[in-house]
């Protein structure tokens, strides 16, 4: 693998005034509970509507509506006051002092840049062979080589028409097919109500993703809504045969950043 030019620049998301970068377990997904570091990467090329790190994006004078918009008192995000750009050495140094090897790039959607998180990776690699990556990526996105020889896991999360995204943006078919066709590559969908089961299907027919890579998770930031929602997802993992991915960090902190 070639190397890359040094001091290259992440635009991690901010919070509570510092770069997002926090060890907890993976609430979602294929490696639900695996305890890992995450790296919150600011910048979306979606705007989902029900969004839960919409400080990646919902800048003031954006034109994407967001559901919190209608809050008494909600105000959308100043960008230059939510992205902090940091040096990938810098980072690599805050991650490596968790000692935990398994990191989750997340976002935002953080391959909108692989450059900078290629480097990120092979820093950590220099230090130990051990780490492991997942990505969160919303699969409009297709790696480079070296990024894709680099990643361990992609967790792909599709986003549905409940996302409020224009299908144009939202379903990039060259994507589809690579992740259906990578080894790495697991689907999650997120529904909303019952009736996005249609959608989920008619992706998982035109892009022939089989059912043992496909999980599906409940639309919900509180405790009390996906404790609702998962009675009727469960019953419809099980006629399908896809998986279910509940929401361990809301289970456990509820609706709480950077944990």
């Amino acid at each position: 693998m070639h190397t890359l030019p040094p001091g290259r620049r992440l635009k991690l998301a901010r919070l509570h005034g510092l770069p997002e970068i926090f060890h907890s377990i993976q609430g979602e997904g294929k490696s639900i509970g695996i305890p890992s570091v995450f790296v919150r990467t600011s910048l979306c090329n979606l705007h989902c509507i029900w969004c839960d790190t919409d400080y990646t994006w919902n800048w003031v004078g954006t034109r994407f509506p967001h559901e919190n918009d209608a809050l008494p008192g909600y105000q959308k995000f100043q960008k230059k006051e939510w992205i902090a750009e940091c040096d990938t050495a810098a980072v690599a140094e805050q991650v490596h002092a968790f000692g935990c090897k398994n990191v989750i790039l997340t976002g935002g959607e953080p391959m909108l840049q692989q450059p900078a998180l290629l480097e990120l990776m092979q820093i950590l690699r220099s230090k130990s062979a051990d780490y492991r990556f997942e990505i969160e990526t919303n699969g409009t996105l297709i790696p480079g080589a070296d990024f894709d020889a680099a990643m361990d896991q992609y967790n792909v999360s599709p986003k549905l028409e409940n996302s409020n995204n224009p299908r144009k943006l939202r379903e990039k078919p060259a994507a589809y097919h690579f992740f259906s066709q990578n080894p790495k590559a697991s689907f999650k969908f997120v529904l909303a109500a019952a009736a996005d089961l249609a959608e989920v299907l008619q992706l998982v027919e035109t892009y022939r993703i089989p059912a043992d890579k496909i999980w599906l998770m409940p639309e919900a930031t509180q405790r009390e809504t996906l404790q609702e929602k998962r009675q009727w997802l469960v019953e419809i993992c099980k006629t399908f045969g896809f998986r279910y991915s509940d929401r361990l960090h809301v289970q456990i902190w509820g609706n709480k950043k950077g944990v």
